[in-house]
């Protein structure tokens, strides 16, 4: 298919991390069709995220609450389904007026497949394995390899129906540069001398079944304190505080708490700037790989090799030993996979990516 100067759609709402997925394909598109025009759909808060992408021509910012949300309130589906009729209309104004050539519906879901149909005519390609009677919508569907779990390559099969390969180029993430400004200042501020390396600590998630412990938490970043030279820096939004400030009850240290104090996209300017990203499985995990930033996942309920840190130069952690690795599970009464895990193991999973960093970084990035 030619999709020289065409108009293409991607559909492809949230979370997070699954929008940093499908950054690669976009950006091979446009690599392979500079003439082609992009627009996305996404959640209005994750379009930060591709506002400094220059791949990106359109930002269509929806808002619809998420009902597989485990803390979602009290009558989240009426919400959630009265925005998305709200929401359907807007886009089938819009899109009437600018119509696509091309829909990829990388969502696969029954309301990713309505916003796609809001679009008159064109195109529409999904996946042959899509959820929630979404392969109804498409006029394409595309199987993806066994050989191939990952989001981000199972994405990339979009790619190569259009006939454009992925080169190493297209796996990154676009800084804000006003943003890595205040970032910059913010460090400067938090007393973090430019000679320090940066570990930003992300122990928050979705799924409580994600996280680690508060006092593994606090025991880990005493190690750093006490054995390294590197700054500990606690991230998260505002929602993330009230635990992050668990684990700073229990420490002996003083690290940097940045969680509730940054836009997401000063966020990806932070870890676009740390050493190393140590956390659980979610979003700024994923930024982190992208943006070059070594990552020490880690993994209990969800699959590293669907879900985990893309590229080399990673480290994932988990108890190899348990039967129930990759259940899936967004409430256990055990969570053993991860309350198991001692301090000391991430911590020198810790001390073999720095190693390494210290290597590869003879001149820090901030002025």
């Amino acid at each position: 298919m030619d999709i020289s100067g065409k108009r293409i759609l991607i559909v492809k709402q949230s979370s997070l991390g699954d929008v940093v997925h499908a950054l690669p394909l976009v950006h091979a598109l446009k690599r392979c069709h500079p003439d082609c025009h992009i627009g996305w759909i996404v959640q209005k808060g994750f379009a930060p995220l591709l506002e400094p992408d220059r791949c990106v021509d359109d930002i269509i910012p929806i808002s619809i609450p998420s009902t597989s949300d485990p803390q979602a309130k009290k009558g989240i589906y009426g919400e959630a389904a009265r925005a998305t009729f709200r929401t359907l209309k807007e886009l089938r104004r819009k899109f009437r007026a600018a119509p696509y050539d091309i829909v990829l519906d990388l969502h696969a879901s029954l309301r990713s497949g309505f916003l796609g149909l809001t679009n008159p005519g064109g195109v529409r390609i999904g996946f042959a394995d899509a959820k929630e009677f979404n392969t109804f919508f498409q006029h394409h569907r595309l199987v993806t390899r066994a050989d191939e779990p990952h989001a981000v390559d199972k994405n990339l099969v979009f790619a190569r129906f259009l006939n454009c390969l992925p080169e190493p180029e297209d796996f990154r993430i676009e800084i804000n540069q006003g943003a890595r400004g205040s970032v910059e200042k913010f460090l400067r501020e938090s007393g973090i001398r430019t000679d320090r390396q940066i570990i930003y600590a992300n122990p928050s998630a979705r799924w409580t079944t994600k996280f680690w412990t508060v006092p593994a938490w606090a025991e880990f970043a005493d190690l750093v304190a006490e054995q390294t030279s590197a700054a500990v820096i606690f991230a998260g939004s505002p929602e993330d505080r009230p635990y992050i400030d668990q684990i700073m009850a229990l420490t002996r240290s003083v690290p940097v708490v940045a969680a509730g104090k940054l836009s997401l996209a000063e966020s990806v300017a932070l870890l676009s700037l740390s050493d190393v990203y140590v956390g659980v499985d979610s979003g700024p995990m994923h930024i982190a790989a992208f943006t070059g930033t070594p990552v020490v996942a880690l993994f209990g309920p969800t699959e590293p090799e669907k879900v985990g840190p893309y590229g080399s130069g990673h480290l994932v952690v988990r108890r190899e030993d348990l039967t129930c690795l990759g259940c899936r599970k967004r409430t256990c009464d055990n969570r053993e996979c991860l309350q198991s895990l001692s301090a000391w193991t991430v911590f020198d999973a810790l001390l073999e990516l720095l190693g390494r960093t210290a290597e590869q970084k003879t001149v820090r990035r901030i002025p």
